[in-house]
């Protein structure tokens, strides 16, 4: 006969004078990673080793304390490293599309910045101060002096030819023009020349238009002449910029000599501003230059330098953090003014992603945030592969942009990235992207649960001790930290596991440091520590108070006392968010005369699960192994869950199930004083299920709101037991005697407490004594089984056809 377990079994309390401290202040602090052995040996490997594709993926639950071990397993590591280059993006004088990348060491890409900022305000200053030094304005005066002296020459020569010949030359708008002159030397008025002979006439008129053709000929040199002016003027400015540029550029070479990519940018600089030195004079000083446009100098841009990584600050490698991992984060972007309605970009726009700051260290993802944003993770993989930083927009990557815009030069990628996530996907990962598994090849698996031993239990409150400093809280006594064990347990479902969700564990803490401040006290208690527990279920029992309320007012049909045929009480478990409870169900069973079949109606309605239905088919593979080994099983039986609205799934109800079978076909009734748990096999054994506390409190409750008898409980399967951790009033009822928790391992143990009728033995030939749950069950199958066959008999005598449908 079963006995009800003692109170013993139903709550696993922590032996708290296990504990040589008074208060947690005194304890250290867990200076290792408690209870996770295995994530801490695979995370060190991936962080140790460095080859490529040997990132790792950290999967575990939320709250195991994921975030909190890689960084500091990532923080030891990167102060061991040397910290990497800086990286700045230049413009690129041959192809401004294509900014250039260069590496710099650490801490120079922000002196190259500042080098080159205070190179342009120099040259803006000391290129016009050139300009109008004395020896510059004289040189470029003997340049002009010398084209007026030449121009003078040539127009004195041309004057004095046509004196000779008796003519003058004047200066007009037009050019010049020549007249006759007098005996005094004054110009030849018209009237005058008019009245001269023909001949006179016509040989000045000749002698006119031959100096005409000659001052052509000295006007068309003249363009020739001012371009050789201005071509003098261009290469006197240019060795005056050379010489200003070369001298401020000096110092600039002597620091960077050891950065060839450095030097040939500088060399680059040099040239264009040699060959822009007018863009740096003002105005009215552009002589010899061609004009440009008014306007802030927006030229001055591309001398400038973008640091998009400066490591000035660094002590290691970089560590990074990543909390929005878009794919531009990631990988970068180039940004765009708006300038009078149009857009406009330049390197100086290029802004640094995740990848670059991580660059030569370590970059951490969440890997639901990366899937979740579009493309993040294609742009992740592709520089992982190509191992460079490659900066384009979407509409570039995917060639849906023609227009010209900025390919900044890619950037070689050397990093090691940690992606935090769930179990299912990785698990999904590696099944559906072939190239998951290539590119993070350690697992870094954390476990939810560590062993509740004496040694366990003391590392357990040496962490307390830690967060509780760290989060600026109370210290525990020892009744806190026991009751914080006790609740880790209940929280695992297990007496012998504690739960490693550490971020479950601080906000039980930081609860009950708001109760002890409610109270006026310097340290938790128990008090302390259950009042934060008491608070969280009230705040979250709604919805099962409304289900428990239905039952009580018979809404819901529950029995608690009394017997029925083919009925019982089942439990199941409803999870909301974070809070789960136990509900009572009714399970009903009908019996008929059919052809072995045993209905799920929650399947046939669609309601039922797969799990389920697999508990529904071992049923029907129970009765059939069990009761008609040698003929036909000739029932047709139905199974529901009463008043059932919602899906139902999992196979825990199996054995529930089959006791109202059992019950309906030997027409015994069963004790509604008694509620069921656990799943079958084939074989009759029970088997454990889940959230068995929550559901033995649910019936509980039940129970307790219509009067406890003495006669109610709950029946769980017998390996169930260790996972006990049930509340104070429940333990407290069954210590009385007022509720029985009954442990039963097979089938037959569980119907005798139902049934209060021994469950009977088969003998050598399989047969069941007569006045036992078995023998009845057995009896009726067979009684079932001679009324089809004698039916099916009746049948081909008033026509085969009917009897070969029916069999």
């Amino acid at each position: 006969m079963i006995v009800p377990l003692k109170v013993e079994a139903l709550y696993t309390r922590c032996r708290v004078e296990q504990f040589d401290f008074e208060t947690t202040a005194t304890l250290d602090d867990v200076t290792e990673i408690v209870g996770q052995v295995r994530a801490v040996a695979a995370v060190r490997f991936g962080i140790g080793i460095d080859r490529e594709g040997y990132n790792i993926y950290a999967l575990g639950p939320v709250g195991t304390g994921k975030h909190a071990m890689i960084e500091q397993f990532l923080q030891a590591r990167a102060a061991q490293c040397a910290a990497p280059s800086d990286w700045c993006y230049v413009y690129h004088f041959e192809e401004a599309h294509r900014p250039r990348a260069l590496a710099l060491p650490p801490g120079m890409g922000g002196q190259f910045r500042a080098d080159m900022k205070r190179l342009v305000e120099d040259l803006r200053s000391a290129i016009p101060a050139a300009f109008e030094n004395d020896e510059y304005r004289m040189r470029r005066q003997l340049i002009q002096d010398a084209f007026q002296e030449r121009e003078r020459q040539v127009f004195e020569t041309l004057r004095q030819r046509a004196r000779a010949q008796g003519l003058s030359v004047m200066r007009t708008p037009n050019g010049l023009s020549f007249a006759p002159l007098m005996e005094n030397g004054e110009v030849m008025p018209p009237e005058q020349f008019q009245r001269l002979p023909d001949d006179d006439r016509h040989r000045i008129e000749r002698e006119v238009e031959d100096f005409q053709k000659a001052s052509q000929d000295i006007f068309r040199q003249v363009p020739q002449w001012e371009k050789e002016l201005r071509e003098q003027a261009r290469t006197l400015n240019r060795e005056v910029t050379q010489t200003v540029v070369e001298t401020l550029v000096g110092d600039l070479r002597q620091t960077y000599a050891d950065l060839p990519e450095v030097l040939v940018h500088l060399d680059a600089v040099c040239r264009d501003v040699i060959d822009n030195a007018g863009d740096f004079l003002p105005a009215e000083d552009k002589e010899g230059e061609e004009a440009k446009p008014p306007g802030e100098m927006v030229f001055l841009r591309r001398y400038r330098v973008n640091a998009i990584v400066d490591h000035s600050h660094s002590t290691g490698a970089p560590v990074v953090f990543e909390d929005n991992p878009t794919y531009q984060n990631l990988v970068g972007r180039v940004e765009h003014l708006s300038e009078m309605g149009v857009l406009q970009t330049d390197f100086n726009l290029i802004k640094a992603g995740a990848l670059h700051r991580a660059n030569g260290g370590y970059l951490v993802l969440d890997a639901l945030k990366v899937l979740s944003n579009p493309y993040a993770w294609d742009g992740l993989k592709r520089a992982l592969q190509a191992r460079e930083i490659r900066i384009e927009s979407l509409g570039q990557m995917f060639g849906m942009i023609s227009t010209v815009s900025l390919e900044p030069q890619p950037i070689p990628l050397s990093v090691k990235v940690v992606l935090l996530g769930d179990r299912y996907l990785y698990y999904l990962l590696q099944q559906a992207d072939p190239e998951f598994g290539e590119l993070f090849k350690v697992s870094a698996d954390f476990d939810e649960e560590m062993d509740r031993t004496p040694d366990g239990e003391r590392v357990y409150a040496r962490l307390m001790a830690t967060l509780a400093r760290r989060e600026r809280l109370r210290p525990l006594d020892k009744s806190a930290v026991g009751r914080a064990i006790e609740h880790s347990a209940r929280l695992v479902g297990d007496s012998r596991k504690l739960s490693m969700r550490v971020r479950g564990l601080v906000d039980l803490l930081i609860e009950a440091d708001y109760w002890a401040a409610e109270r006026g006290v310097d340290v938790l208690t128990e008090a302390d520590v259950q009042a934060a527990i008491d608070a969280r279920v009230f705040r979250s029992e709604r919805v099962q108070r409304a289900m428990e309320e239905q039952v009580l007012r018979e809404t819901v049909l529950i029995d608690t006392s009394g017997e029925a045929v083919g009925q019982i009480n089942g439990l199941s478990v409803l999870q909301l968010g974070d809070y789960a409870f136990g509900r009572p169900s009714r399970i009903t069973a009908q019996v008929r005369m059919g052809r072995g079949e045993v209905v799920d109606i929650e399947r046939e309605v669609d309601l039922s699960g797969p799990l389920h239905s697999k508990g529904v088919l071992i049923l029907s593979a129970f009765l059939a192994g069990r009761y008609a080994a040698d003929r036909p099983l000739s029932l047709s039986a139905s199974l529901v869950f009463e008043q059932s609205y919602g899906g139902v799934d999992g196979d825990s109800a199996s054995s529930t199930e089959l006791y109202a079978l059992l019950s309906a076909i030997a027409g015994m009734p069963l004790k509604q004083s008694l509620a069921v748990t656990g799943s079958v096999n084939q074989y009759g054994v029970v088997q454990a299920s889940g959230g068995v506390n929550q559901k033995i409190e649910g019936f509980f409750d039940v129970c307790k709101a219509r009067g406890l008898t003495g006669d109610q409980g709950v029946l769980i399967p017998s390996s169930n037991v260790p996972h006990l951790m049930l509340r104070k009033d429940v333990v407290a009822a069954a210590g009385e005697g007022l509720f029985h928790i009954y442990p039963v391992a097979t089938v037959d143990e569980g119907i005798e407490l139902l049934t209060g009728m021994a469950a009977g033995a088969p003998d050598g030939d399989g047969q069941y004594p007569e006045d036992t749950v078995n023998g009845r069950v057995q009896r009726r199958l067979t009684e079932l089984s001679e009324m089809r066959a004698r039916f099916v008999r009746g049948s081909e005598g008033e026509g085969g056809g009917g009897a070969r449908v029916l069999g």
